[in-house]
This record gives structure tokens, C-alpha cells and sequence, in this order.
């Protein structure tokens, strides 16, 4: 058996027909370990959450394989996709529309676990809410009634509650302030240490994401420019656009923010040169 949990092996998804279609995702192979951290980092439009929609069967494969512990999982039936979910789970970007407002915090945590035949659920939600540092009341209470940070506590909970192997992080700390950020990172590495879980971890910071990886990969276009140990790629990338995401980062040192915004100038400027005289 494959040491890698998650495969994805020349990824091609494309919206639409042959023709007048659009590729998205062209040519894309990846590994995720049990335990790691792998990082997608691009800009708006780069296919990195196209990536993770893939995953979870929410954009059409069509070319290419994603492969599960040895299993192909894409273009799979509805129920073997329910099968899959319960080990791969998700957090999405947003809190304040992830969670159902007319639902109450017990009721959200207990869906899927009702849904897999978990008779305990009660207790399970006990147990979630503790984890994510959550208090033992909450579980009565609405989303409306807690913070954005609190709420995307709760979502890691949901996506916790099975016990999965992978989790798909799409964005999650970006709709939140600097200091909720660094929380919810800390709190994703401590489940991380306590369960094992494996997170493909997508976000257009790579600053962010430096924090959290074993590894880096950089997209852009739809095809992997990067790859690599984290570190490595966050501090001394190779590639151009790999240093444009790294000069965009923001900084709390206004001098260094000032040469990094001459430098990501600079950068733009020869790739326009480069372009015109390749043209």
C-alpha cells in the first residue's frame, strides 16, 4: 500500500464542452501524508480551490485521478461519496454562512453524526465543543451568537466530528482579524498533534500558510509553478510568481513593507518585459 493517504495524479478539470469550454486545473499531481500539512497558494482564479472542490466530488474530474488510501474517488457514485465523506471533511471560508442560522450548535454537530448512525451524539458534542476550546453551553445557542472567530471554532468542530483523515481547509482563516487568525491556526495544529488528521490547507497568503505547512504548493493558471518544503518556499522561493506572492504578504514593519512593495514592482515590471519581447 501507498504511504500517501491523498493522490492526485494529472488532474485535468474543465468546465463545459470541448468546445468554448474552459480548463481549469491542467496537469496537476499531489501527495498528502497522514499528519501533514500541504499548503495550495495562488491568487483568485489560480484553480486552488478548484482543487479541493475536486476532492470532495464538487467539480467534475476529467482527466487525471484522486485516489484515497489506494481507492479512486473521483466520478464515484452518490453513495460511495457518502462513504468517502466521512473521511474527508471540509472548512469552509466563510463562518458567518457555513452554519445553518435556524439550527442550534448541538443540532449542527449532531447532523452528521446522526446521518452515520452515531447513537451517542450528545455526548460526541460535548466532547467537539471541549476540543475546540468551545464552552459546554453553547451547544443551546445560535450561530448568530458568536463571533466570527467562535463560529469558525464551531465549523472545525463539524468537520471533526466523524474523525476523519483528511480535512480540506478552504480559506478558513480569511474572513477573520489578524489576532483570530493566529488562534484558529493554533488551535487546527493542536488537533492536529491530538488526532493525526491530515490538512490540504488552501489560501492566497502565503505568509499564512508558511505558519501551518510541511510542505507548499504555489499554483498559478491552473498548473503548479512550486513546489516544496514550506519553509523553503516561503522564505527563498524559486520561481517569479512564487516571489510576487511573497512580496504581497503583509508585514507590521512599514521600511520592510516599503522595499517589499519596490521589489514586488520591480518583479512585475521585468515579467512585462519578458512578456513583450517574447510576444
Amino acid at each position: 500500500m501507498s504511504e500517501n493517504l491523498l493522490e492526485i495524479k494529472d488532474l485535468v478539470v474543465r468546465y463545459g464542452g470541448r468546445r468554448g469550454g474552459k480548463t481549469v486545473i491542467e496537469d496537476v499531481s499531489l501527495n498528502l501524508r497522514a499528519g501533514e500539512t500541504v499548503s495550495l497558494v495562488g491568487e483568485s482564479g489560480s484553480g486552488k480551490t478548484t482543487i479541493g472542490r475536486a476532492i470532495l466530488g464538487l467539480a467534475p474530474v476529467t482527466g487525471g485521478t484522486i485516489r484515497f488510501r489506494d481507492q479512486e474517488i473521483s466520478n464515484i457514485s452518490r453513495q460511495r461519496r457518502r462513504q468517502v465523506a466521512r473521511d474527508i471533511q471540509v472548512i469552509f471560508q466563510d463562518p458567518y454562512s457555513s452554519l445553518n442560522p435556524s439550527m442550534t450548535i448541538e443540532s449542527i454537530l449532531v447532523e452528521p453524526l446522526r446521518a452515520a448512525g452515531v447513537s451517542e451524539g450528545k455526548t460526541r458534542v460535548r466532547e467537539l465543543l471541549d476540543a475546540v476550546g468551545m464552552p459546554g453551553d453553547s451547544g443551546s445557542r445560535y450561530p448568530r451568537e458568536f463571533s466570527g472567530g467562535q463560529r469558525q471554532r464551531i465549523a472545525i468542530a463539524r468537520a471533526l466530528a466523524m474523525d476523519p483523515a483528511v480535512i480540506v481547509c478552504d480559506e478558513p482563516t480569511s474572513a477573520l482579524d489578524v489576532t483570530t487568525q493566529a488562534r484558529v491556526l493554533t488551535l487546527l495544529r493542536d488537533l492536529q498533534k491530538d488526532t493525526g488528521v491530515a490538512y490540504l490547507f488552501i489560501s492566497h497568503d502565503l505568509g499564512v500558510v508558511h505558519a501551518i505547512s510541511d510542505r507548499i504548493a504555489v499554483l498559478r493558471g491552473g498548473r503548479i509553478v512550486e513546489i516544496g518544503d514550506a519553509h523553503q518556499v516561503a522564505t527563498a522561493p524559486q520561481h517569479p510568481y512564487t516571489r510576487q506572492l511573497q512580496m504581497s504578504a503583509p508585514i507590521a514593519d512599514p521600511p520592510r513593507q516599503r522595499a517589499r512593495r519596490a521589489e514586488r514592482l520591480r518583479i512585475l515590471a521585468a515579467d512585462r518585459l519578458e512578456g513583450t519581447e517574447t510576444a
